[in-house]
């Protein structure tokens, strides 16, 4: 989780040198650092935020820096990881700062790391910390545990996840649900909104022989790695994408989705709602979708608004799934 105003107090003097910076959140803060650091954001949604406060922003650091930052978020395996790989992008002594919430973890994150790397400087501040690391020349060998953790590899079933994907350890209860409702009636030209690792795109594939072509668009660009690895039929194409930003031709016979109702830590279920106004931008006039909710989401009314046609399939537990036809085109 960014925190640049508390970078900005440690005094820390990062001018003329090469630094990346790994984890970072659009925040404006980052402005005062906009000349000195490179930062990567594999989540297309915040990556053209922060493309658009005119950051140095990349999908993917690659090669050598001279320091590294890294910013901790919700995954203590993949904050882990990102540490290992900042240790494997510097020299020795180098500097690796790092910086968290309290309610990230970051006080146990230290505690780990202070049993086999140097850290110097501490600086707590409200509800968050910062710490620095003098890098050793085995720094890159002593994590190597850590690194390994947090790279994609197989769950129960063969599907390949990474710490950080939604629902890494298994497929999610309403995406589930959602399949059940797939049959081969379903065909053409299909989408799957926020797509992640791949899971319900790959059970579409497998129950309806009518689909011509699946677009998988998704936000996380390590789900969509994982999800070209998941989904291996000819049919599938993958497109990394702000779904809420999509605004194509109306080309598509059918939409799936299982939209997210969070970015970051916060609750938004007008990101839901978003994903529905794009289902309608995308579709065909005669187009159709299918949609999982979690019970408690506001989602009616946006259907109402979007489509001409729409029903709740009936049945049980916390998820709701509709079918929705005829866009409304605005």
């Amino acid at each position: 989780m960014s925190d640049p105003v508390r970078l900005e107090l440690s005094g820390l003097d990062l001018s003329d040198m090469k630094v990346g910076c790994l984890g970072a959140d659009p925040d404006p803060g980052w402005h005062d650092f906009a000349d000195t650091i490179t930062f990567e954001q594999r989540n297309k949604v915040d990556h053209d935020r922060m493309t658009d406060m005119r950051l140095n922003v990349v999908e993917v650091l690659d090669g050598a820096q001279d320091a590294m930052i890294v910013c901790l978020g919700r995954s203590r395996v993949e904050n882990f990881g990102l540490l290992a790989r900042a240790c494997q992008m510097v020299p020795p002594q180098a500097l690796i700062i790092v910086t968290g919430q309290k309610n990230a973890g970051v006080d146990s994150f230290l505690r780990q790391v202070r049993k086999i790397l140097p850290v110097g400087e501490v600086l707590s501040k409200a509800h968050g910390k910062l710490f620095t690391i003098d890098t050793p020349a085995e720094a890159a060998e002593v994590t190597r545990d850590w690194f390994d953790a947090a790279q994609p590899s197989p769950i129960e079933g063969g599907w390949i996840t990474a710490p950080g994907m939604f629902s890494a350890d298994a497929p999610d209860a309403g995406s589930i649900r959602l399949a059940e409702h797939f049959s081969d009636r379903i065909g053409g030209a299909v989408a799957d909104l926020g797509a992640g690792w791949g899971w319900l795109s790959a059970q579409l594939l497998a129950t309806a022989p009518e689909v011509t072509s699946l677009s998988l668009y998704e936000a996380d660009g390590n789900a969509l790695d994982a999800a070209r690895r998941n989904v291996v039929d000819e049919r599938a194409g993958f497109h990394w994408a702000d779904v809420t930003a999509l605004n194509g031709s109306a080309s598509f016979d059918w939409v799936i989705s299982n939209p997210p109702f969070h970015h970051g830590r916060a609750a938004e279920p007008a990101l839901g709602q978003a994903f529905i106004q794009a289902a309608a931008r995308l579709l065909k006039p005669g187009g159709k979708a299918l949609f999982v909710a979690n019970r408690q989401l506001p989602y009616e009314a946006q259907l109402t608004e979007s489509f001409k046609k729409w029903q709740e399939i009936p049945g049980p537990g916390a998820f709701k799934v509709f079918e929705a036809e005829r866009p409304i085109k605005r």
